[in-house]
C-alpha cells in the first residue's frame, strides 16, 4: 500500500459550516490554491458530489482528473480517484473532529501516485504542499464568513 501524509488545523467554526464549505466544490478555485477549475459531474440523493472534475496546478503535479467522492455521515468525506492524465492513484479524506466551543479539528490525508517516475520524496513534497495550503485555505475560508 502506498504511503500517505496527513495533517491537521483547528478551525474556529462548527463542523457543520466546515464541512459546508468542503462541499462546496464550486467555490474550490476562490479558496485551494491548486484547484482551477471544479465541475461535479454527479450528485447523490442527498444532493452531496459523488464524481467530481478538478483541474490541478500544484506545481509539480498538473492535472485535469475526476474523483469519486464517498460522505461517511456529516464528519468524513473520502475520495478516490476515476481517471487522470497523469496520475495513478490520488485517495484522501477530510475528517471533522468537533472540539466544542465552536471549534473543528479537521484532519486531511492524502495519497498520490503519478504516472511518470518520481522520487517518493518529491512526491511526499507534493502532498505536504497540497494539504498545508489546502488546510490554511479552508481555516481562511470558513473563518472569513458570516457567522464563523
Amino acid at each position: 500500500m502506498a504511503e500517505h501524509t496527513s495533517s491537521s488545523i483547528t478551525i474556529d467554526a462548527p463542523p457543520a459550516e466546515v464541512m459546508a464549505v468542503i462541499a462546496d466544490f464550486a467555490r474550490y478555485p476562490e479558496w485551494t490554491g491548486e484547484v482551477k477549475e471544479a465541475d461535479v459531474l454527479a450528485t447523490d440523493d442527498q444532493g452531496r458530489a459523488e464524481q467530481v472534475r478538478l483541474v490541478l496546478d500544484a506545481g509539480a503535479i498538473k492535472d485535469d482528473h475526476t474523483l469519486a467522492y464517498t460522505w461517511h455521515g456529516a464528519d468524513q468525506v473520502r475520495w478516490t480517484l476515476v481517471k487522470s492524465q497523469m496520475l495513478r492513484e490520488l485517495d484522501g479524506s477530510y475528517t471533522l473532529a468537533d472540539l466544542g466551543e465552536g471549534r473543528t479539528e479537521v484532519t486531511y490525508q492524502l495519497t498520490v501516485d503519478v504516472k511518470i517516475p518520481m522520487l517518493g520524496m518529491i512526491k511526499r513534497k507534493a502532498e505536504k504542499v497540497i494539504i498545508d495550503r489546502a488546510l490554511a485555505g479552508l481555516k481562511k475560508r470558513v473563518e472569513s464568513k458570516p457567522g464563523a
